[in-house]
Order: structure tokens, then sequence, then C-alpha cells
């Protein structure tokens, strides 16, 4: 397979829109979307507390080749996310310390590969956000070939250029760019309700009250003797 990149020409999100996506955690992103669109549990943030909110813009790799996740975050712009089809191989590292690097440099918004990287406590020392199913010491061969900025199955979930990726410690949660805005305003109400249904659990309250539980059918059972 020849190496190719694909033009594309999504709306991008403004610095404002972005900061209030900022703020909506995967589950909620998840919880709207029919508690759907979150990618294969596996695929986890490198280090507690490592968070990403940003567009994708998608790299299809040959298996065991990073040819085209080097490319991906070499043209991606700030602020962007990396999303790598690795065809779910664990057994090589896609991405290490340099990548990890170059990437910062960039003022990228995060990596995300459906496979596996190295160099992990480099990675955590630098701190930019990467997710990936694990780690390992094999490192990945070049120039196989690959695609950019297509449709790309990643965890499980289609990711296109474009749509909106948010990762923090439970995963990484897809919202597809045509639904964005609706999406956004669902993730707004329910964290409202949240906010609510805490302050009403601190209170007091039972889960079965705040969250409208119906009361069990009694069942009564024989007396033993």
């Amino acid at each position: 397979m020849a190496m190719q990149r694909y033009i594309v020409n999504f709306p991008r999100l403004s610095p404002d829109m972005l900061e209030i996506w900022k703020t909506v955690p995967s589950s909620i992103a998840s919880d709207v979307q029919n508690r759907c669109q979150s990618m294969d549990a596996r695929i986890k943030p490198c280090a507690p507390g490592m968070r990403i909110c940003g567009q994708a813009r998608t790299a299809v790799s040959m298996p065991g080749d990073n040819s085209m996740l080097l490319t991906a975050c070499s043209l991606a712009e700030p602020g962007e996310v990396v999303v790598v089809a690795g065809a779910g191989l664990e057994e090589v590292a896609l991405a290490g310390e340099w990548v990890v690097r170059g990437c910062k440099s960039r003022g990228l918004g995060g990596l995300v590969i459906d496979g596996s990287v190295r160099d992990l406590q480099e990675i955590r020392t630098i701190g930019f956000p990467v997710f990936a199913k694990g780690s390992v010491p094999r490192g990945p061969h070049k120039s196989f070939g690959g695609k950019m900025d297509v449709p790309a199955g990643v965890g499980g979930m289609v990711v296109n250029p474009g749509d909106l990726i948010i990762g923090d410690d439970d995963g990484v949660t897809v919202v597809p760019l045509a639904v964005m805005d609706e999406v956004l305003r669902r993730c707004l109400e329910l964290m409202a309700k949240e906010k609510i249904w805490s302050q009403q659990l601190d209170a007091g309250k039972s889960l079965m009250e705040v969250l409208g539980v119906p009361e069990p059918e009694i069942v009564e059972t024989p007396t033993l003797r």
C-alpha cells in the first residue's frame, strides 16, 4: 500500500466552543449518545489525569508501521488530536518519546492509538496526553504504507477527520462532527441534572429516590420450620 494523504476540509471549532467542550467528561458524552460512541476499554491514558479534547486527524497504518502516524503528527494543526488505526496490534509500539516530544512541540491536542506505545516513563515526564492499549519495547517499521485523513476504525469506533475526541481517565469517546451541536446541548443538560442529583444525595436522599428507581415488588417467602 502506498502512503496517501487525502485532502479534507471540515469546520473547525472556535476556541470558545472548545473551552465549553473541555468541561464535558467522556462518560457524559457517551451517555447522551445512547451510552455509545466510546472506544475499546483497553485504550487508556498513559498516566492518570491526562485529558484530550480536540478534533481528529486520522491515520490508518499498515500493521506494525508508523509512517502515517509520523506524517499525521507532522501535518496536524495545533489543538488537533491524531487518532491512529493501528489494527489493534499490541506487540509493536507505534509511538515513543520522540513522537510525543514532536507532538508537544507542535501544540497538538493529543494522540490516540489503537495499539501500543513505548518509552512510557518519558511520555509521563513530558506530560503530553497519549492514549493507547498498552506499552511494549518492540519498535515499528517504516514506509510500508498507510492513509491519512480517511475514516478510521479505532477501538471499535469509526472516526472521521473533524470528529471531536474526548479522553480522560475513563477512556475515549467520539462525538461525530455532524451531531456535535446537539450532543453538546444534551451534555450540558445532563451535567446540570447531575449537579442537582449530587446535592440531593449529599442531603441524604437515597439512590432510588434521586434516580427514580421504582420500589421493588415484595415477594413473601415461605416460613422455614
